[in-house]
Formats: structure tokens, sequence, C-alpha cells
């Protein structure tokens, strides 16, 4: 009996993260099929979300909720440079995310503190508010770390296209619009960016000035380095497509050296994995059968 509690949870474990990943399989599946389907028609099949009712009627409910939050100067201008680098730029994007932090703190409140799901507790309720609270923010955070990720990943081909578009003849600026276009299928992130400096430019912004905005908006230290070194290539009349070339190269490098270091981690990160997910199930398989034995010799010599 002591030996059938352990294998009766190792078993529930496994068929919990089976159920799991055929999930997630199932999902990924339905996507890949809905993108290919997009790709062969040419039309975007559309989604329940995508409904203009529907999103103005989340978005109107959300900004109502967001409102009856405190808010602070500094934590709003926090926040907007932080839903800005996640990519959210609207002027709606700080209000939609008051309310959802607000809603999920008094959603986890109102689970706890009402005998829905467990006997209601005025501590653990208002415990689970505050995580409720926090969450969004995580959230947040993650979600711009990851835009970051996608950027800095793309940043290296999008050198090594401005530096064929602005030997090829084009200006910069032109170059920049060209290579925006061509990205926005492989790195839509990098695009989008590329994109709102040009229309930074043509509403009349200085390129010096746009180029900061960039590296404001992105927080991706590859960025910045890019930007300063074009404000200095404009500013002393060098070459472009040399500085952008060697910068090509330096930032090609960096990604090397970046994948390298992940694998270098590889080994550490699995470490977990294996401790907690491997070993007893090895365990349970080699030490197991002889446990079994071991008792049924022991325990009647340990009676008599």
């Amino acid at each position: 009996m002591t030996l059938l509690l352990p294998l009766l949870a190792f078993l529930f474990a496994s068929l919990l993260i089976a159920a799991g990943a055929m999930a997630l399989s199932s999902a990924g599946g339905t996507t890949i099929e809905r993108r290919l389907g997009e790709v062969l028609t040419g039309e975007r099949i559309p989604q329940p979300a995508d409904d203009p009712a529907y999103s103005r009627a989340v978005i109107d409910t959300l900004k109502k909720i967001g409102r009856a939050a405190p808010q602070s100067p500094s934590e709003m201008g926090k926040l907007q440079r932080k839903l800005t680098t996640a990519g959210y730029r609207s002027h709606e994007a700080v209000a939609v995310f008051f309310g959802i932090r607000l809603g999920c703190a008094l959603i986890m409140f109102a689970l706890l503190a009402t005998p829905i799901i467990v006997h209601p507790n005025v501590a653990l309720a208002l415990a689970a508010c505050g995580l409720g609270y926090l969450l969004p923010s995580m959230a947040l955070g993650r979600m711009a770390k990851r835009r970051q990720h996608r950027i800095r990943l793309g940043l290296a081909d999008a050198l090594d296209l401005l530096v064929v578009s602005v030997e090829a003849g084009l200006g910069l600026d032109q170059a920049i619009q060209r290579v925006g276009e061509e990205l926005d299928f492989a790195h839509p992130d990098l695009s989008g960016e590329l994109r709102l400096i040009n229309l930074e430019l043509r509403a009349g912004k200085a390129r010096a000035e746009a180029l900061r905005n960039l590296s404001e908006r992105t927080g991706v230290d590859d960025i910045a380095s890019l930007v300063a070194m074009l404000v200095q290539t404009d500013k002393f009349g060098t070459s472009v497509a040399q500085s952008l070339r060697v910068h090509s190269e330096t930032v090609r490098t960096k990604r090397r050296q970046r994948a390298e270091e992940a694998a270098a981690k590889t080994g550490v990160k699995m470490v977990f994995p294996l401790v907690f997910c491997i070993f007893p199930a090895i365990f349970v398989v080699t030490i197991g059968p002889a446990a079994i034995k071991f008792v049924q010799v022991l325990v009647p010599m340990a009676e008599k």
C-alpha cells in the first residue's frame, strides 16, 4: 500500500502531462492549418476576437474598470514605457491594463472569499487578491522581454538588407522603408518599428530624433548602439554602407555568442527535469521490484 500511492501519483501526473501536451499540439496544428489556409487563399480567416463590436465592448469595459483604480503619474510613465516596449502604443493601453489588473485582483478575491471553490478564508483571499494584482504586470514584463528578443534576433537580417539597399544606391530613409516592407513576414515586430520611423520622418521629425525614439520604444541595447552609430555617421559624414557593414558583423558576432551561451546553460537547466521528472520514474522501475521483495520477505520475519 505504501508503494501504491507513489505509483498512482506518478501515473496521474503522467496522464495530466500527456493530456496537456496533446491539447497544446492540437491547438498548434489548428493554428498552422489556419495560417496555411490564409497563405493559400490570400485572405485572412476571421476569428471571434476580430469582431469590431466585440473588441470595442471588451475594451470599453476594461477602461471603465481601469478608471476606478488609483493612478500615480510616476507609475503611469513607467507603465506607458513598458506597454510601448511590449508593442501596445495605443493611448487606451494604460487604462485597459489597469482594468485588467484590477479585474484579476477582484476575480481572485471573489473566488477565495466565497464558497465557490474552497471554504471562505479572508486572509487567503487577500493574498490571492495581491497575487492577481501582480500577475498582469509580470505577464506584461514577460511579453516585453519576448518582443525585445524577437527584435534582437531580426536585427542582423535587417542590417544585411540595409547594407544591400544602401550600396545599391538608395538613401538611408528609403532603405529603412524598403527593409521594413521586406521584413514584414519574417520579423513583423522589427518591421513595424522601421515603418514607424518612416511615418515619423514623413510627419517632419528629424532623422536623429526618429532614430532615438526607436531606441526608447524598443529598449534593446543593440538597437541603441545602431542608433548611436547612425547618428554619428550622419553627423560626421562618413560612409553609411561601410558603417552598417561593420556593425552588422558585430551584431552577428553577438548573436552567435548569445547562442553559445544559451547552449552552455542547457546542461544546468536539464538538472531540474532530470531530478524531478526522470529520476523518480527510474527509481520506481529499478528499485520498486526489489523493495516489494524486501517487504514481502522482511515483514514476516519481523513479525516472528
